[in-house]
């Protein structure tokens, strides 16, 4: 296929991806109320065809089936299609409702362009499974919200917190592949972080539930992170080191960047728009290739993440002596974490630990409603971080 029409294919979808998420704002006051009310009832529908549904069976055969493009086999595209729609389509439709996007159109028009040729199967796959996978995280975030919701009802409670651990397990593989490839923990971060859950569940303890929430969700941000634009095993960095001897393969890696990615634009343009639509830029292939910045694209992250540390950080002080205070002081000490090692590179080891007990300490503070000891702990974190900010650039 030429390149041209790769792009112009593709443009329809990066058109329509610009802000996604639960943190969509924008995208929120842009989109007509009919269309809206028109998701939401469709979504209403979709509740029951989701109950019965083995996801990760059917995902892991739509998978299996859309591979055979990876050895250059023809792929019953309208087996894929028919999976989609009969057993996976609903919960997409509920999640875009929900978080005010358009998974689903995304899915269902690479879908069709690779049943009709005019997109390369690979791409459409990657942009099937990226997607679905981002599908998976916003459910697990899904059943969290149920947790706090039905707090006082313990069975469902615990059944909220299942459900969450079986949308995790499509998503672990990707979380091992990163482990692999960065020689970090993750996975055993997120099984500790249910296991709090669970725990905080049997002692009645809605901080605890909070703050294992926290480490749950941001890891997998960590993983999402560590797969488009951390060095040196991004894919931007590999598609930028494919772009000349292999343009076909870097528009693939480019096109998996930009589908990992719709995991974190949400909350990046949130916080940190300028960096958020960099970075989209980049993996937009209607850019070059050729041209795409893998280091530029990391340094955007490292603000990125640091400026929603920073937001965090202010939450927290905003409220001091509520739960929301030690919950919102851990996000920031973990948006820190995502970029740790890029904050290391930037500062210094020793400046680095510096940093990551200085907000332990402030996190310790929050809990036990110090103040005083723990408003110049948090002047010297929000510098640091503006250090970094502004030699990450």
């Amino acid at each position: 296929m030429e390149k041209r029409e790769l792009k112009v294919i593709f443009a329809s979808f990066i058109m329509a991806s610009t802000v996604l998420g639960a943190c969509g704002a924008q995208e929120t006051a842009e989109k007509p109320k009919e269309q809206k009310q028109e998701q939401t009832e469709t979504a209403d529908k979709a509740e029951e065809k989701t109950e019965e549904v083995d996801f990760a069976a059917v995902y892991k055969e739509a998978i299996t089936e859309l591979d055979k493009a990876k050895e250059q086999k023809e792929v019953d595209f309208a087996m894929v299609t028919d999976l989609y729609t009969k057993n996976l389509q609903s919960l997409v439709q509920k999640r875009d409702a929900e978080v005010e996007a358009q998974h689903d159109q995304h899915i269902t028009a690479a879908l069709k362009a690779g049943q009709d040729g005019s997109m390369d199967p690979i791409v459409v796959r990657q942009i099937f499974d990226k997607l679905m996978q981002k599908v998976f995280y916003t459910t697990v975030k899904h059943e969290f919200t149920e947790v706090v919701e039905n707090w006082d009802k313990k069975d469902i409670v615990k059944e909220e917190i299942e459900e969450a651990k079986e949308y995790y397990a499509i998503l672990k593989s990707t979380v091992e592949k990163r482990d692999a490839a960065y020689g970090t923990n993750m996975v055993s971060v997120i099984d500790g972080g249910f296991a709090e859950m669970e725990k905080a569940v049997e002692g009645d303890d809605q901080l605890g539930f909070q703050l294992g929430k926290q480490v749950v969700d941001k890891t997998l941000m960590k993983t999402f992170y560590f797969a488009t634009g951390a060095i040196p095993n991004g894919y931007a960095t590999k598609a930028a080191a494919e772009a000349k001897e292999n343009p076909e393969v870097a528009k693939i890696e480019q096109a998996e960047g930009w589908a990992f990615y719709q995991s974190l634009i949400s909350y990046l343009n949130s916080h940190s728009p300028e960096e958020a639509a960099f970075i989209e830029s980049q993996f937009n292939l209607e850019t070059d290739v050729a041209s795409l910045d893998p280091a530029a694209v990391n340094k955007a992250f490292v603000r990125g993440f640091s400026k929603i540390a920073l937001d965090e950080y202010a939450e927290s002080v905003e409220a001091w002596g509520e739960d929301k205070s030690p919950i919102t002081a851990l996000e920031g000490a973990l948006f820190i974490d995502v970029v740790g090692e890029d904050i290391k590179g930037i500062i210094g080891a020793e400046a680095y630990q510096t940093l990551t007990e200085q907000a332990r300490k402030y996190l310790e503070t929050a809990k036990a409603k110090d103040k005083v000891a723990g408003e110049p702990v948090l002047a010297e974190i929000q510098t640091t971080l503006q250090k970094v900010i502004e030699q990450a650039k």
